[in-house]
């Protein structure tokens, strides 16, 4: 093919036929086009966007570029997906309790992005937990314990991993046609029949205001129906984080808490839709609302806890010797500050990303690819959006280690995230929704 031809058709908004798409991205994975033809194409997308053709062939390119996992026909599991979040730990929840509902769960997940935390830093928080696992244990998982929750290898959509990192270094990565077939491209090289994916609205997302959200909710429903695979789409509030607590290992204690009847109400609420919309999905014949029923019979009869507990002992993690930790307060780093309100009324805002940044900023996320991760920082929120707060009183507690210049610039923005005005009207949680579409 002739790449500067390729480039220039985008560029004046013509749309590329399927061959050339599938030429472009074969040769690109393979080294023959340089990557400044790559990112100049890749500039033209995000100026004059793809059509839906041009969308769904570029994503099964991607997704044809390496492995794809292939599951029995007598297993159907389903794949949840969200977009970034401060405090989301939902999969945690929602995993094994969709499993304990009876549906089958293929989860592909992956480590910290930015200001965002990821599944797999959370899980290796559990000693011994293994969050890589190859395709036949994998598969063999998903089929004795019912879930999986394993990182992203990488032979599943690898042209993908390239988009990507030019997209990243190239100013490209607000674009819902790049976006789109980058979730559903290794979404399908997962092997799973349906996904339901979670779009984060607010200063702790991607997508900031609920118009682009919708946009890509709406995308991402459409592009895997016309790939054939059943979704859904919930878009919720990213406004301030999820639940009390931002870090690895407190994030992982608070899921457990959840499990076991416990937990704050916004990460039940949350994870309690997103299994329905995952039972919904694996077993058609329930409904929305019978299956918000029985994800909550299930939550408090303890079968998500049960089921939880048996899909770490299949990967290899303890427990008991997390909880036990846990109870001690051992999972958590050891050096404490707090921040206070600075006077009394009612907390106006609580900056999702301006947390998300601190603990990354503390060693609870990655600076650089090379960086570890320590499990045990983490932000205690001790206040929400809507909450009367005194003059003094706490507003955060910040666990890490050591102090000196990083804790004061972290301190910085802790204290920015937090405002205090005469009243505000706190978001709403679950912001819309959309699909399922009819599947091609």
């Amino acid at each position: 093919m002739n790449p500067v031809a390729f480039i220039e058709s985008k560029r004046d908004g013509k749309e590329a036929t399927t061959s050339e798409i599938r030429d472009f991205v074969n040769l690109a994975h393979k080294g023959e086009i340089p990557e400044y033809q790559v990112a100049a194409w890749l500039m033209a997308v995000f100026f004059r966007g793809m059509s839906g053709m041009e969308t769904r062939t570029f994503t099964e390119a991607l997704t044809r570029s390496g492995r794809v996992i292939t599951f029995p026909p007598d297993i159907n599991p389903v794949d949840k997906h969200s977009t970034g979040g401060v405090g989301d730990k939902t999969s945690l929840v929602v995993v094994p309790l969709a499993a304990a509902c009876g549906v089958p769960v293929a989860k592909l997940s992956g480590r910290g992005l930015g200001f965002t935390g990821g599944t797999v830093d959370k899980l290796e928080s559990i000693p011994g937990f293994s969050a890589h696992l190859e395709m036949g244990r994998f598969i063999d998982q998903v089929r004795s314990t019912g879930c999986a929750i394993s990182g992203h290898s990488g032979d599943l959509a690898p042209a993908e991993a390239l988009f990507y990192e030019l997209r990243d270094v190239t100013g490209t990565i607000p674009s819902i046609p790049l976006i789109t077939s980058s979730i559903v491209s290794k979404k399908m090289a997962g092997g799973s029949r349906a996904f339901v994916f979670d779009v984060k609205c607010g200063s702790g997302a991607f997508m900031e205001d609920q118009l682009s959200a919708r946009e890509l909710a709406e995308s991402l429903v459409d592009l895997s129906a016309s790939m054939g695979r059943g979704s859904m789409a919930l878009i919720t509030d990213m406004s301030q984080p999820l639940g009390m607590w931002v870090g690895n290992a407190a994030e992982v204690a608070e899921a457990v808490d959840l499990l076991l009847g416990r937990g704050p109400d916004d990460l039940r609420e949350l994870s309690l839709r997103l299994t329905a919309s995952m039972v919904h999905l694996g077993r058609p014949s329930i409904s929305l609302d019978e299956a918000l029923s029985l994800a909550e019979r299930s939550l408090e009869e303890g079968k998500g806890f049960r089921k939880f507990e048996e899909m770490v002992r299949s990967q290899g993690g303890d427990l008991d010797r997390f909880q036990e930790r846990v109870s001690r307060g051992e999972h958590l780093s050891r050096t404490i500050r707090e921040i206070s309100a600075a006077e009394s009324g009612i907390l106006t805002r609580c900056d999702a990303r301006r947390v998300g940044d601190a603990v990354r900023f503390l060693g609870g996320g990655r600076l650089s690819k090379k960086d570890a991760v320590d499990h045990g920082v983490s932000c205690q929120i001790l206040r929400k959006i809507g909450d009367a707060v005194s003059a003094e009183e706490p507003l955060a507690r910040v666990f890490f280690s050591g102090e000196g210049v990083r804790w004061e610039e972290a301190r910085a923005g802790l204290v920015s995230a937090f405002e205090i005005g005469e009243s505000v009207t706190p978001p709403k949680l679950l912001l819309g929704s959309v699909g399922p579409r009819e599947v091609d």
